[in-house]
């Protein structure tokens, strides 16, 4: 049978949704980078009972329970208590604790409090899991053969520190972590998941790697996993498979990994020696905000305008007055000469344009909250392009969605032209 984890985190304020749940996040990506097999995550509150039940459906399904928080000095602290009423062992004071947290609190220029003594009380039996930066140590204990806990307490930096420092050589020493599990994330734009789950579908049947689909904030990704003995022998599963997904992926495959739209356009703006220069209306700076977010961009981006006004249109991207009053400032003629306007003021290869409206107001029938048009400008002439991005999750997708696209159209603009070479 396949030894598994299962990550236990106590808390009624990760509950209440006061608290982001990063622990969870943090020890899921450790434990697969230790090639250790999770099934399930489990959020409890700060009660005995529910506690109590919680560890009774763990501990049938999995031989590692990996606790975070309650284990500080108030009332509401309960996991290590509570733990050892499950096992029906006493809890046992630990000297060398009490020692060290009064330590901690004398060099703080601190005086320990009553209530940090409950902090030295572990279950008997258990092995202390040492925290350098904090009063609240963990523990280490196997309450019988076929099954190990680990506590931590719920502050990030010191749940990361000793899981890294004490507990990995301990769960090595132990047999766990002998392989890893190893992903590389393609990421794909301007393609939906469920059309490019249809192209890839036979690839979800693999066991190792595997391949899984998932979306957000616009983009698609195709997470590509294998488990084996390194980094290097999993790098062999993947590379064949990731070479299938990106030919069939096409150009709508624009990266893998840490890759954003925005540092792919720049390598190709790097690449070809061209300059980008932008002009911006219903994102007010979002697209420049992207384009700049990458470290050495001032090597390829010149500047940008934001001409949420239409005074600004004319006067400083030389936008015709008549074609304003004629067409709108959201339209493709607009969109047109707004990118061949930052483009000859500036001086650069390529001019991007966006004008659109991002809502909640402003939309009319003929031309509703959402509509957003594209200007792209270079040397051999001026394209625009036309999108509807809905009203559904508001002004601010609209707006992530114009300045991402407006980068998409860019960088499949360079690359044809690289392949017409």
């Amino acid at each position: 049978m396949t030894q598994s984890v299962e990550i236990i985190c106590v808390g009624t304020e990760l509950l209440l949704g006061d608290i982001l749940n990063s622990n969870a996040q943090f020890l899921a990506r450790e434990l697969a980078q230790l090639g250790m097999a999770h099934y399930y995550q489990t959020v409890v509150g700060d009660n005995p009972e529910r506690i109590k039940g919680v560890v009774k459906v763990a501990s049938d399904r999995a031989q590692l329970l990996i606790f975070t928080g309650g284990l500080g000095p108030t009332p509401d602290d309960l996991t290590h208590e509570t733990l050892a009423a499950c096992f029906g062992v006493p809890m046992v004071e630990h000297p060398e604790i009490l020692e060290d947290i009064t330590r901690k609190f004398a060099q703080r220029g601190r005086t320990m409090t009553a209530n940090n003594r409950k902090q030295a009380l572990l279950p008997q039996g258990a092995t202390v899991l040492t925290n350098d930066s904090g009063s609240a140590p963990g523990i280490i204990w196997q309450p019988h053969p076929d099954l190990t806990i680990l506590t931590f307490p719920g502050v990030p930096a010191e749940m990361q520190r000793m899981w890294r420092d004490v507990a990995v050589p301990y769960l090595h020493s132990q047999g766990w972590g002998q392989t890893i599990i190893y992903s590389r994330t393609l990421k794909f734009w301007g393609i939906s998941e469920s059309a490019l789950a249809e192209k890839v579908n036979a690839f979800f049947d693999l066991q190792n790697p595997t391949v899984a689909p998932y979306a957000n904030h616009g983009e698609v990704k195709l997470r590509i996993s294998a488990r084996a003995a390194s980094e290097a022998g999993a790098l062999q599963l993947i590379s064949p498979v990731e070479e299938q997904l990106r030919q069939i992926g096409g150009l709508d495959c624009y990266g893998a990994d840490s890759d954003s739209l925005a540092s792919v356009v720049g390598t190709l703006l790097k690449t070809t020696r061209s300059t980008l220069a932008v002009a911006e209306s219903c994102t007010g700076g979002g697209l420049g905000e992207a384009i700049t977010s990458v470290p050495g961009s001032s090597s390829y981006f010149w500047g940008g305008i934001i001409s949420y006004d239409n005074a600004i249109k004319v006067r400083m991207l030389d936008v015709d007055e008549q074609d304003l009053e004629a067409h709108g400032a959201v339209s493709h003629t607009v969109a047109k000469q707004m990118a061949a306007g930052v483009r000859s003021r500036l001086g650069t290869t390529w001019g991007l344009s966006i004008t659109g409206i991002a809502g909640p107001d402003g939309g009319t029938t003929e031309k509703p909250v959402g509509l957003v048009y594209i200007g792209l400008a270079e040397p051999d002439g001026v394209q625009s392009f036309e999108h509807q991005f809905g009203t559904s999750r508001g002004r601010d997708w609209i707006r992530r969605l114009s300045a991402a696209t407006a980068l998409d159209y860019l960088r499949r603009s360079i690359i044809n032209k690289l392949l017409i070479k």
